[in-house]
């Protein structure tokens, strides 16, 4: 029995979730019932990690500001502007295919009750609530905006605060990030329980009626990580980008399909931007931002749906008006996270651009549920591996400038 767990340890992560996978399906398809109980090891290691994400981000970041000597950069302009790029550029893709290949939907009926933010301005109040929300509450309900602002303002005044007082936010961030560290090594049994829970739940087959809108926007999504986003990423590194783009999908993109939450994921890319020797001053605050602002997935979705309902309707859309959606497709997915239900519950937002009534929207968000045991899980891992990918960039594009400066310097 030790050998065999010093084998299993020996194996990478990827592999051991991979192995987790496989397991989870094949107990779904061939003992259902049996295996139920191990749905629980799917509702532990999100627990886990959900528990953990909002005190880590506040000490890493708190700890990382406290810290940071004056005359020392950071990426954090060029992070976010590559998080706002990706989002639009995410938002364009989808109106575009979804003019080439448009989509219908079979409304009908029961979901309208569910409440929905009424215009871009109530998801910008909602977001500078976040902002000022009860520091203790924010942590306890996991409001990453909130959690952000107060840990800047504290690193800020413990900037001139005794080295033992520096320290010892250090040594309780360290702690908090071993944690993180073990309980990611139970990923493998989290996927495992994950996976048996969304086959056995929802089956396969109750998502084949919806085959062409999940082609669209899992074809959007797969487009945007295989195609734009290595385009990006090659005009600021100027180097081949797909062995980081592979990375950051492979070890961060899996773990997020599963989870499909990206709080959950945050400690995840934080453990994957120290393997990569990325500046901690930088994606101590940039991953837990771009859990909250960088969202491709959201974008694509909310384009995607708002174009199906216009499409059933039967309303006429010129593309100058699609290109307006792609701007408020990318404004409310920014804000997706400060609104109860995520990307689903922004749709009537959009959809109001084409004055359709809300209890239109709300069945297309009804829609939206029925998809979303795979629209979410590709959505939250383009949206989560795309935080990594981006905080890479411009670290790896800023050591490019210096080191080409240096080589000016050397000829001179």
């Amino acid at each position: 029995m030790l050998t065999l767990h010093k084998q299993w340890n020996k194996l990478s992560l990827v592999k051991r979730i991979i192995i987790g996978l496989i397991v989870g399906i094949i107990l779904a398809l061939v003992a259902p019932e049996a295996a139920k109980p191990i749905t629980i090891f799917g509702s532990l290691f999100v627990g886990a990690l959900k528990g953990i994400a909002p005190i880590l981000v506040f000490f890493l970041v708190s700890s990382a500001i406290s810290q940071h000597k004056k005359g020392h950069e950071t990426n954090m302009t060029s992070v976010i502007g590559l998080y706002l790029l990706g989002t639009f550029l995410a938002a364009l893709v989808a109106v575009i295919v979804s003019f080439i290949f448009p989509v219908t939907l079979t409304l009908g009926a029961g979901v309208e009750d569910v409440a929905a933010p009424g215009g871009v301005v109530e998801v910008l109040k909602a977001l500078l609530l976040n902002v000022v929300d009860n520091p203790v509450k924010a942590l306890f309900n996991a409001n990453y905006i909130g959690i952000l602002a107060w840990a800047l303002m504290l690193g800020m005044t413990l900037k001139n605060a005794a080295a033992s007082t520096k320290l010892m936010m250090v040594n309780v961030s360290d702690a908090l990030t071993e944690m993180v560290r073990i309980v990611i090594n139970f990923a493998p049994l989290g996927i495992m329980g994950l996976v048996f829970d969304a086959i056995a739940t929802s089956g396969i087959g109750a998502l084949l009626s919806y085959g062409k809108l999940l082609a669209v926007l899992i074809g959007c999504m797969l487009f945007i990580a295989l195609v734009v986003n290595p385009i990006i990423v090659y005009v600021y590194i100027r180097s081949n980008p797909y062995p980081l783009v592979f990375r950051c999908l492979r070890e961060s993109g899996i773990t997020a399909f599963f989870t499909r939450s990206s709080a959950a994921n945050i400690p995840v890319n934080m453990a994957l931007c120290e393997e990569l020797g990325l500046d901690k001053d930088t994606y101590s605050v940039s991953i837990p931002l771009g859990a909250t602002i960088n969202m491709a997935g959201a974008a694509v979705t909310i384009s995607v749906l708002s174009l199906a309902a216009v499409n059933t309707l039967g309303i006429s859309v010129d593309f100058g008006t699609a290109f307006i959606l792609s701007i408020l497709a990318t404004i409310s997915a920014c804000g997706a996270s400060g609104v109860a239900g995520g990307s689903l519950l922004l749709i009537p937002l959009a959809v109001s651009l084409f004055g359709i009534p809300n209890d239109v929207a709300m069945q297309v968000v009804g829609v939206g549920f029925i998809i979303g045991v795979l629209q979410d899980s590709f959505e939250t891992a383009l949206n989560s591996s795309t935080d990594v990918l981006f905080t890479a960039t411009a670290e790896f594009a800023k050591r490019r400038k210096e080191e080409t400066a240096a080589s000016v310097n050397e000829l001179a």
